[in-house]
């Protein structure tokens, strides 16, 4: 504490000396309070104008000037002013908080992104698409993040957000995170891989992305750090925190804080129970003056008056609560508290009179002894201690010294509940005697220290014992006696009562606070822990009093009065500063109003001119004398001393929280309008503490938020919903603050910030789409529509019906899908204008009219666009219908399950405006163009897996368009398609094609992503009922997945290839339409099934008969080689049946029927070709057996021939006649037979003509040798006929004829009747040269 006699000069020096260091910076800029006061309260126009004033032609605009100029500086004087006054009060409710605390349960709000933090976000994605960084990712996953890039950060929606201060990191990650969830979820299971796993480690790249360079741990620290900021502050935090708020500087914050005692806790208390203590007499002045504020009813008159005591009753409770000593050993009587009339008297013989034992105090005392001085008498080596005591407690005692050197600086700590304790300190020394029992005491000191003693050793001379020769022995000392928190003052006055101190005699007094509101002045005498004589303070009023004449002894004296009863009690103290000090401690213990001032201060004041400014000044100005005199020449003085209840705090509160408000606004956390935890302690405080209606405080509040979201800030609509949650209760009598009475002007207000509420709030549901971009803030949308319905409530008891609310939403959902089709129109067309040249650049093409084929790649790029509005919105803006918004506390749920069918309308409405630009695009285009497919299967592939639009309003106009177009599209492609068959099928050359996909053509389509339609490849125009018609022409791609099932098995014919592929490629493209409408789709796909079985069927008989034409024409001998075209014709009906089992096959019984129509067909055609081509086998065997038959036994050419080649024989050596005819025939068989196996597809076909090959050409054999029956075989015809059926055996079952089949009867026939004929010849003459039915390996290496 400093010493309140410092002088005015020193004071002055230190004025002077920080005037120059911190005012003389700011002496152009501002203007002091105090030289305002000095010239009557404004500022002086004239002399500060005239000097800075240049010469002018115009002296009257100057004036006029220079007046506006000064009315400004005054305007923002008067503020300053003001805003120095608010932070006296909030300086106050910080230092001495008792109603409220800072919320710890409070949503944390997280940091704000900025502008160029954003675009520091999109430089590191761009990077990380580019390739530029060392993470490691998969396909699927820069996929995700280029989409989210592109979609999200790119997005315009997103700055606007960044720009309304609502955008925070935790968006980008819960925006990513979303977006990635249904991509995951599809993708295919892996075993070993959960899905779970895959979206942490994509989302722990989404961290290493977005943090980029930084470094964790320093990011973690100030994430830690502003948390920490977020949540709880300091007093030092939040004094600087509202020093930036209301625009104070730190030396102004000093000056106030210091003349303020702000840190003394005492002086704080006191200062609430005079503000208390106002606010009671200013409702009793309200009442008997009956100036009332103007209310709705008259009879709320008298509840406001009960209403503005009751809350003071309770500030007076909270601050009885408030612990006296805090974490002291003892427990202080806490005393009941009612009205402010219930004042305690010591006469009084009720519950609140306080006795001896409610008042206890604890004191610790430490004595420190150092040395002994004076100690001659003693040896030097003789052995001295001391001992100490406090009276009524335990001993304690040093170590040993020599008497030459007696030094300890020993402690000891002691307890007592003594005000006035005794402390004995003893000298002994040891006894030398043999028989000593005790040792000698040599002297002792007793003391009596009080809390204001010394606390510094100091010597003092000791009683002697007749043991100690020494007369001047000495002892240094030192007696700390601490002072508990409980006892607000002590030391010695003089007093005199009527009910008390009787006499006057200067006792030991002790200011005691029992609890916060009850005080008692205590006697003490010396070595007594209770109180001789007590007064309770309660109600009485100390001032200081002239010298009373009779009463001996005391210089400075005061007196307590007890009002009413005219109980006086009279002090003096020895001292004037002794009085200033005890008549302080009981101003701030009485709570009185009347603040007294010193006689010595008031002849000074006197002197300077100025006692009727400060004859109200406080007390508390003349304890700490240097501060005061400071505040007072920095013109601080009136904002100290002011009377808080003389003040508006409604209007004084508005302007704290519409400055708070602003500071939150533009601080770094992205907090939507709500306060932090210091900002909202610190005003509810101020509210309790000055009686701050929470009406007027949330009107003031919803006041501010709707001003801050018009001017483009982002504000939580929970937060809009409470505050007005509050005022609509108050407002209609439910008293949410316990306050009954509801001002004319609250209702008013409530009325006025109601309607601006509603137009907010549906201002928002139409521009839903950029006030809640991408959803954020999460749950927002749901909060507003749950706050419009309350903002359409008549009263708090009443719904709205749904069917109103539903009616606004849907007026509002209107009016959002004209504007949001409006901005992707505008949006679109930009986009365009960009791809193309610009008109200044190419003048040529500026007045043209956009082309047909142009229009309509614009209408496919805005139905994307439009898709991808009503995917998000599906996405980020149906959460109003999934949760309750209502009233949890009474377990009521009121899910806006309707806000799906307003959605649901508002997406048709959106369709609807697009169907109009839709409709004028088709309407230009060409009747014979088909371009217009992918803008239907772009559409309705979106719409049909919505389980909402499918086949709704838009879904149905878009049928009806596109119905008749499929049709004629259908009946064109099967016109073509027959034409095709014919004209092809006369031009067949049957040559095997490879593959078609070589020759496919490419054409360039629109950049649309989707599948587009596969529309097959037809003549560029086609003569129809006399029309010419352009056809589409074939997409450009690679092969597509859809064509290996056709082209893995090739060399069918160029004609039935073409077929083939249309008829799938029509049948692709119409599945591909998914056409929404069952009866049509399936009348679709029945068409043209049927129409591929015609086709197909047409097919197969054009190729039957092509194939008995061409082995009509082919030879009959053994050179006749089997063409490729017939095995391209047996493939052609391979392909017609693996394409009629696909393109024909249907459900329903009839289809059936018509699908195995045409399998028969195509199975009866391969038998008769097979029967055909057997046929001309056994034609060609004919032709064999006929030549060999010339030399059958008993012909004249046998006879011939044989005497021809024995007489030819004996000459030269003449070649074994007709085996070249067996070789012949041999090698036929073997080509044939390899060129079937290789060039026909179907293995079943092969096996199937190779058995009826292999059948027919042995029973062929087996008839002509039965026909012979009766005559032996040539030895040439014998050596032929072995020789063909030995190899055709072998031949046959190397290609997989089975035995049943080679091992017939008439091969066992023809066996037998060969062996029978070999064993004959082999006695005859030549023998069968080698020839034999059995096996040799010679023949086998002849056959190698």
């Amino acid at each position: 504490m400093l010493d309140p006699s410092s002088s005015e000069e020193e004071s002055d020096g230190i004025v002077e000396e920080e005037s120059k260091e911190v005012m003389a910076p700011q002496a152009g800029s501002r203007i002091s309070p105090s030289r305002t006061s000095e010239s009557s309260g404004g500022l002086q126009p004239g002399s500060r104008g005239s000097s800075a004033r240049p010469s002018s032609p115009s002296p009257s605009a100057v004036s006029e000037h220079e007046k506006e100029e000064v009315e400004k500086l005054h305007r923002e004087e008067e503020e300053r002013k003001k805003k120095l006054q608010l932070y006296v009060f909030v300086m106050r409710c910080i230092a001495y908080p008792f109603n409220a605390k800072q919320p710890t349960d409070m949503a944390r709000r997280q940091q704000k992104i900025t502008k160029q933090q954003l675009q520091t976000v999109k430089d590191r994605f761009e990077s990380f698409l580019k390739g530029d960084t060392q993470i490691v990712a998969d396909e699927a996953f820069i996929n995700a993040v280029q989409s989210y890039y592109e979609v999200f950060l790119k997005s315009d929606r997103v700055a606007k957000m960044v720009q309304m201060g609502g955008f925070s990191a935790l968006d980008c990650r819960e925006v990513f995170k979303r977006h990635i969830e249904k991509r995951v979820r599809s993708l295919p299971e892996i075993d070993g891989l959960s899905k779970e796993t895959v979206l942490s480690s994509w989302m722990a790249k989404f961290d290493t992305i977005y943090r980029g360079d930084e470094d964790p741990r320093k990011a973690q620290q100030r994430m830690t750090a502003s948390a920490a900021s977020e949540l709880i502050l300091s007093k030092d935090q939040l004094y600087e925190m509202f020093q930036q708020i209301l625009g104070i500087k730190k030396f102004e914050h000093q000056l106030l804080y210091q003349a303020c005692q702000l840190d003394n806790l005492d002086e704080q208390a006191a200062q609430i129970r005079r503000e208390l203590d106002g606010r009671l007499q200013m409702a009793d002045q309200i009442a008997r003056a009956g100036k009332f504020p103007k209310f709705v009813s008259k009879e709320m008159e008298a509840m406001y008056i009960e209403e503005l005591k009751s809350s003071v009753n309770q500030l007076m409770a909270n601050l009885e609560s408030v612990p006296v000593s805090k974490g002291g050993e003892f427990k202080l009587q806490k005393l009941k508290k009612g009205h402010n009339t219930s004042i305690i008297d010591m006469g009084q013989e009720d519950e609140n009179q306080l006795s001896k034992s409610d008042v206890v105090l604890s004191f610790t005392l430490e004595v420190v002894i150092m040395e002994v001085q004076g100690l001659k008498s003693l040896a030097p080596n003789r052995i001295v201690y001391c001992t100490m005591e406090v009276e009524g407690g335990e001993k304690l005692q040093t170590d040993q010294a020599e008497a030459s050197k007696p030094t300890w600086g020993t402690q000891g700590d002691f307890t007592t509940t003594h005000p006035l304790p005794g402390v004995k300190v003893k000298l002994f020394t040891e006894s030398t005697g043999v028989l000593a029992l005790e040792d000698k005491e040599l002297g002792r000191v007793v003391l009596h220290p009080t809390p204001n003693s010394p606390k510094a050793a100091e010597l003092h001379k000791m009683t002697l014992t007749k043991a100690c020769p020494d007369h001047d022995l000495k002892i240094k000392l030192a007696v700390r006696m601490d002072k508990p928190q409980n006892m607000k003052h002590c030391g010695y006055l003089w007093a005199f009562g009527k009910n008390v101190w009787k006499r006057w005699k200067k006792r030991f007094f002790v200011l005691v606070q029992v609890s916060q509101y009850t005080f008692a002045m205590c006697s003490y005498r010396e070595k007594k822990a209770e109180p001789q004589e007590l007064l309770q303070l309660d109600g009485y009023t100390v001032d200081y009093t002239d010298p009373q004449p009779g009463l001996d002894g005391g210089r400075a004296f005061f007196n307590a009065v007890k009002g009413g009863e005219g109980d006086t009690v009279i002090f003096a103290s020895d001292d004037e500063q002794d009085r200033i000090l005890w008549v302080q401690a009981m101003y701030r213990a009485t709570g009185q109003s009347h603040k007294p001032v010193p006689p010595t201060q008031v002849q000074k004041l006197n002197s300077k001119g100025g006692a009727s400014a400060q004859m109200d000044a406080p007390i508390s100005q003349f304890c700490k004398y240097g501060h005061a005199d400071r505040a007072q020449k920095h013109g601080m003085d009136e904002f100290i001393s002011a009377n808080p209840c003389s003040f508006d705090h409604a209007q004084l509160f508005e302007m704290v929280q519409h400055l708070t408000l602003e500071h939150r606004i533009n601080d770094s956390f992205a907090s939507l309008g709500w306060f932090s935890p210091g900002q909202v302690f610190v005003l509810d405080e101020y509210c309790a503490r000055n009686g701050v209606r929470g009406c007027h405080r949330h009107l003031c509040y919803l006041g501010d938020l709707l001003g801050r979201s018009d001017t483009g800030a982002m504000i939580d609509p929970t937060l809009l919903h409470y505050s007005f949650a509050f005022c609509a209760s108050h407002v209609h009598g439910n008293r949410p603050d316990g306050l009954g009475t509801v001002a004319v002007e609250e209702k008013e207000r409530f009325e006025e910030i109601k309607e601006r509420l509603r137009v907010l709030l549906e201002n928002q549901i139409v521009n839903f789409r950029y006030c809640f971009p991408f959803g954020r803030p999460e749950g927002a949308l749901k909060a507003t529509l749950s706050l419009l319905e309350r903002v359409l409530m008549k009263d708090i008891v009443t719904p709205v019906p749904p069917e109103e609310v539903k009616g606004v939403i849907r007026k509002c959902l209107e009016q959002a899908a004209e504007i949001n089709y409006q901005r992707i129109k505008e949006y679109a067309t930009a986009e365009a204008e960009k791809t193309h040249k610009d008109p200044k650049q190419d003048p040529e093409n500026a007045g043209q009219v956009a082309t047909p084929a142009k229009k309509l790649e614009d209408t496919i790029r805005l139905a994307e666009l439009v898709i991808e509005v009503l995917q998000q919105n599906e996405d980020h803006h149906a959460e109003a219908a999934v949760q309750s918004t209502g009233d949890q506390s009474q377990g009521k749920e009121q899910a806006f399950a309707w806000w799906t069918d307003l959605m649901v309308e508002h997406a048709e409405h959106f369709l609807s405006l697009y169907a109009v630009d839709m409709d004028a695009a088709l309407e230009i285009q060409s009747p014979e163009s088909w371009d217009s497919f992918p803008l239907f299967q772009l559409l309705n592939d979106f719409l049909r897996l919505d389980y909402h639009l499918c086949n709704g309003k838009f879904h149905k106009h878009l049928q009806d368009l596109y119905a008749p177009l499929v049709v004629r599209y259908v009946d064109l492609m099967e016109t073509s398609i027959a034409q095709s068959i014919h004209r092809g099928f006369e031009r067949e050359g049957w040559e095997p094609v490879k593959s078609l996909t070589s020759n496919l053509p490419n054409v360039n389509l629109p950049n649309v992503n989707l599948q587009i339609p596969k529309v097959p490849n037809l003549p560029a125009a086609l003569p129809v009922s006399g029309l010419s018609v352009n056809l589409p022409q074939m997409p450009s791609f690679s092969t597509p997945s859809w064509m290996a099932a056709i082209y893995d098995s090739d060399n069918g014919s160029g004609t039935s290839e073409d077929l083939f592929w249309k008829l799938d490629a029509l049948q692709t493209f119409i599945r591909d339409l998914h056409w929404p409408e069952e009866e049509f789709a399936k009348h679709l796909d029945n068409r043209i099934k049927t129409m591929s079985s015609d086709m197909i069927e047409n097919c197969v008989k054009r190729t039957r008969m092509a194939f008995e034409s061409k082995l009509t024409k082919s030879s009959r001998s053994t050179d006749f080689r089997i063409p490729l075209s017939i095995c391209t014709m047996f493939n052609v009906m391979v392909d017609a049946k693996d394409q009629s089992a696909k393109l024909c096959a249907m459900e329903m019984g009839s289809e059936k029927q018509k699908h195995s129509e045409i399998d028969e067909r195509i199975e009866s055609s391969v038998k008769e070709m097979i029967s055909l081509l057997v046929a001309k086998f056994v034609a060609i065997l004919e032709s064999v057996l006929a030549k060999i038959s010339r030399y059958d036994e008993g012909t004249l050419f046998s006879s011939f021939l044989s005497f021809t080649v024995k007489a030819a024989s004996k000459y030269v050596d003449v070649p074994k006649p007709g085996m070249d005819v067996a070789d012949g025939y041999v090698t036929f068989v073997r080509h044939s037979q390899d060129i079937l196996r290789d060039k026909v597809n179907e293995e079943v076909y092969i096996e199937r003509l190779f058995d009826q090959w292999y059948t027919g050409t042995m029973d062929l054999l087996g008839r002509w040798l039965t026909e012979r029956m009766d005559q032996q075989l040539h030895v040439y015809q014998l050596k032929i006929l072995i020789r063909i059926v030995k190899k055709k055996y072998r031949d046959f079952r190397l290609q997989g004829v089975l035995d049943s089949t080679l091992n017939s009867k008439m091969y066992e026939t023809v066996r037998t009747r060969l062996t029978v004929e070999e064993a004959s010849a082999s006695v005859r003459e030549g023998g069968m040269q080698g020839i034999s039915m059995k096996d040799s390996d010679e023949e086998d290496e002849e056959d190698d």
